[in-house]
């Protein structure tokens, strides 16, 4: 299923022994537009320092509930790594975190987590979890090789939130801005920015996935896409109040004539 990244902001952080915080931003990977790091507040009980959480962490999400449990303790996310939010996330500050937490490192290896990893492997008394920590151990050795050789390497984590707002450029001029995101729960891909076109047609939002993005100015904070104006406003309608299924995803792509993500990847599928 896909998730608004508005309506997970806030969501509440539970460790094993207690509430750690809320989410108040994502970063993503700008290479393979994943979720890296949930940016979590954590209040009075660790002097409102922000901490990262990967959704590695993340187990038996209670959507209804708005929360998200995670395997880690208090003292874990208190004894982690501090984050400035307000400078880029270094490669060796990854490092450092995910060593804290015995995670493999996902720029290692193949998938879109990398060494045979993904989200949630590590829920307590999941056989598919221990196989994996079983098999991202037998990778570490290589991952840290790799990550030594990428130790200096822009890591491209970006603020989804600092997305918000930029400008999309199709094939033949402007055609709206960035509202938001949408998130597969499974695997925390980014799968679709959701575009307002409201500036061309009053109140007319579409969905343009990452994949059919040419080029981001990071500094003039806009976005290209692979598509003329004509085709997004003739493309189907995105209605964030009825939410999108994997019929509606369909019909999305064979009107762009691009072949879907679910075709050629290993995610499963999970909208429905």
């Amino acid at each position: 299923m896909l998730r608004s990244m508005h309506e997970l902001e806030n969501y509440a952080i539970g460790a094993t022994d207690g509430n750690v915080g809320h989410v108040t931003d994502f970063y993503f990977d700008d290479d393979t537009w994943v979720i890296r790091y949930l940016v979590v507040a954590t209040g009075s009980w660790l002097s409102n320092r922000d901490v990262l959480i990967s959704p590695m962490s993340i187990h038996e999400p209670d959507w209804a509930g708005r929360s998200l449990p995670v395997s880690i303790t208090k003292e874990q996310v208190s004894n982690s790594p501090g984050i400035d939010t307000a400078k880029p996330v270094s490669r060796q500050h990854e490092m450092g975190y995910l060593d804290h937490y015995g995670y493999s490192y996902y720029w290692a290896g193949t998938g879109m987590w990398g060494a045979g990893m993904s989200p949630y492997a590590f829920v307590p008394g999941s056989d598919d979890g221990a196989r994996s920590v079983e098999r991202a151990r037998e990778q570490q050795n290589y991952a840290r090789a790799t990550s030594e050789r990428k130790r200096n390497e822009d890591p491209s984590l970006r603020s989804c939130k600092a997305v918000v707002g930029y400008d999309i450029h199709a094939t033949d001029g402007d055609i709206g801005h960035v509202e938001g995101m949408l998130v597969d729960e499974e695997t925390w891909a980014v799968r679709y920015l959701v575009i307002n076109t409201s500036n061309w047609w009053l109140g007319h939002k579409v969905l343009i996935a990452p994949q059919w993005i040419t080029a981001v100015d990071w500094s003039g904070q806009s976005v290209s896409v692979d598509l003329s104006r004509d085709l997004i406003q003739n493309g189907p309608e995105y209605d964030p109040d009825t939410g999108t299924s994997r019929e509606q995803e369909r019909s999305l792509y064979q009107h762009f004539g691009r072949a879907g993500y679910w075709a050629d990847s290993t995610a499963p599928d999970t909208t429905s």
